[in-house]
């Protein structure tokens, strides 16, 4: 099948590992893809991030900035139309970005299906954490491009709701979670040693809301056994708060900041930790890491809601924790911390979850094209795309 795959992300973070990944494994089952994005991404470092944002960002009023996204599209669509001349592409797959409009305008133009995959509501999560200033016309730009496309690949089912209540036909949402690639993550059962002290680790960008404070907040009121270490592995916003925190309350010495990794040493990072943790998740996410956490065979701990649990299992495949109860996530810990048997059986538990449900991107991407080489034959013989699919298919299950 021949695929276009349309993004706007400029930067090299968790939203690449994403587009990489997914267009490596199409292109390993088969599938020509071509990929029409900016071109500083491919310039850009992982980490990096272009040069020319940050700056307009930070110089242009906030009202400006989201017209000049508008405007964007503009160049979008004319790349895209290059990459499109002599390839003559039988699925736009893009990944969603707020006033990105370059796929539904390529679906208009070409007639050819649009898959959109959505990995959070960015108009609500701009106007809380962001500088969003024109929200009803962000609203309507996302539920335009929403029911634009023929289906909406969502990572949560949680998130699915959001969608569905901004009018697009739930026979048209499928829920994909997350995944890795397995080859990356070799299997190597963890192996405890009672009374040495515990490593717990975060990976990821860190921002304010990971709630990492409140970790470094219990290690600091810790008086349990065996003593406890934290590595905080990734960049951010927050981390020159947390280093002050960890300083402030007197355990810079047991908190390592490991700084931004390279994603080849991901898998050997986290098979350091004895414990591996998400503090805190947004009540739609997919996180990555927790998927990175499963294939090295780790004992989780994580928040006790609804899209943490479409991943995990309590008690089967990670401990989930009460987030609205002060310093859960460190009783939690605490309470692992002191059972190396049952870290060695939740990790192995959440490595044969991993297997089972195939959260890879290998996976992904076949339930992705059997579902497009249906579409793409009906759109042949002038039926709709997106005809009511089964329970497993919603699901992302297979």
């Amino acid at each position: 099948m021949r695929i276009l795959y349309s993004h706007r992300v400029h930067s090299r973070d968790g939203q690449s590992v994403h587009i990489e990944e997914l267009v490596k494994a199409l292109r390993h089952s088969g599938h020509d893809v071509r990929v029409a994005g900016p071109n500083r991404y491919e310039r850009a470092d992982f980490g990096g991030e272009s040069r020319v944002l940050p700056v307009l960002r930070r110089l242009a009023p906030a009202a400006l900035f989201e017209l000049l996204e508008i405007l964007y599209n503009l160049a979008a669509l004319l790349q895209a139309r290059r990459v499109w001349r002599g390839f003559t592409p039988e699925l736009i797959y893009e990944r969603y970005n707020l006033y990105f409009a370059c796929g539904m305008l390529l679906k208009w133009w070409s007639r050819v299906p649009l898959y959109l995959e959505v990995n959070s509501p960015l108009a609500a999560e701009r106007a809380q954490y962001g500088n969003l200033r024109l929200h009803a016309l962000a609203r309507g730009f996302e539920r335009m491009v929403w029911r634009a496309a023929d289906r909406v690949f969502v990572v949560t089912a949680a998130l699915g709701d959001i969608v569905a209540a901004a009018g697009v036909d739930r026979d048209r949402i499928v829920v994909t979670p997350n995944g890795i690639d397995l080859a990356a993550f070799p299997a190597a059962p963890y192996r405890a040693h009672a009374g040495e002290p515990v490593t717990i680790g975060f990976v990821g960008f860190v921002r304010e809301w990971h709630g990492v404070d409140s970790v470094i907040a219990g290690l600091a009121a810790d008086r349990g056994d065996p003593p406890i270490r934290l590595v905080i592995a990734g960049d951010g916003p927050a981390r020159p708060a947390l280093e002050r925190q960890a300083a402030m309350l007197g355990v810079a010495d047991l908190v390592e900041f490991a700084g931004l990794q390279p994603r080849a040493g991901v898998p050997e990072l986290i098979a350091r930790f004895d414990i591996a943790l998400q503090p805190r998740a947004v009540a739609y996410a997919s996180p990555l890491k927790l998927f990175e956490y499963m294939a090295c065979g780790r004992a989780i701990v994580a928040p006790d809601q609804p899209n943490i649990r479409e991943i995990l299992g309590d008690g089967e495949s990670g401990v989930l924790f009460d987030p609205a109860q002060p310093g859960a996530v460190w009783r939690a810990v605490r309470d692992l911390a002191a059972d190396p048997a049952r870290r060695e059986r939740l990790g192995q538990a959440a490595r044969r979850r991993l297997e089972q449900r195939n959260y890879t991107w290998q996976g992904n991407a076949a339930r992705i094209t059997a579902l497009a080489a249906g579409d793409v034959a009906r759109r042949g013989a002038g039926a709709p795309a997106g005809r009511p699919l089964d329970r497993s298919a919603r699901r992302g299950t297979g």
